[in-house]
């Protein structure tokens, strides 16, 4: 009788807990994806380890998609947002400066998926990743792009992570052969800085 008891406590602590998680969407490319490591390994799901061990009930998304654009992003954003959020991380924009596309076009796209995002859900929080992208792209191209996600978060009153790749970019031992993704140990530097910025929203 005791044990059942206290299994019924404990259930209902744990329901009581599952209904005050917050939920979190990162929605990016395939840094959020976790290009080349499985999801558990990428930094989205370490954020979420790093937020039950410290006793914040929480829900994580990984909305991420390898190759993703803004305008790619724009077009899935709706069916994403089929499901409640409390916090909602954009991380897009890195490769449209890949490949040069329009920095206006860029960060109109951002806009309108922070606007959508807003629409759906009034009271989320939004949390803009900023993102660099190499040098040979030109000092000017690569001095503006940098600037988009500032100006982004200032707008909307969102939450800036100032560069989501901080001391991960350009450690060869931190990253993939490839240099641009980041591995297992990348990934659980990424979820720290990330975590730092989203602890107090949480």
């Amino acid at each position: 009788m005791v044990v059942k008891n206290i299994l019924i406590i404990v259930l209902a602590v744990l329901l009581q807990a599952s209904s005050n998680a917050k939920v979190i969407l990162f929605f990016g490319d395939s840094l959020t994806a976790g290009y080349g490591l499985s999801t558990d390994e990428a930094f989205p799901a370490l954020v979420e380890k790093k937020c039950l061990t410290n006793g914040t009930p929480c829900k994580v998304i990984n909305a991420g998609l390898s190759g993703e654009t803004s305008a790619g992003g724009l077009t899935r954003i709706d069916w994403i947002l089929r499901q409640p959020v409390d916090v909602f991380v954009l991380e897009l924009g890195a490769n449209d400066g890949l490949r040069g596309l329009p920095l206006d076009q860029t960060k109109k796209n951002l806009q309108a998926i922070i606007d959508k995002v807003k629409a759906k859900y009034p009271d989320v929080k939004i949390v803009i990743a900023g993102m660099m992208v190499p040098p040979n792209m030109g000092p000017e191209y690569t001095g503006n792009f940098r600037k988009i996600f500032p100006e982004l978060a200032k707008k909307n009153n969102a939450t800036l992570i100032p560069f989501l790749l901080e001391d991960v970019a350009g450690y060869e031992k931190l990253n993939l052969a490839d240099g641009i993704h980041p591995n297992q140990e990348g990934h659980k530097i990424v979820a720290a800085n990330v975590y730092k910025v989203l602890s107090p929203l949480l």
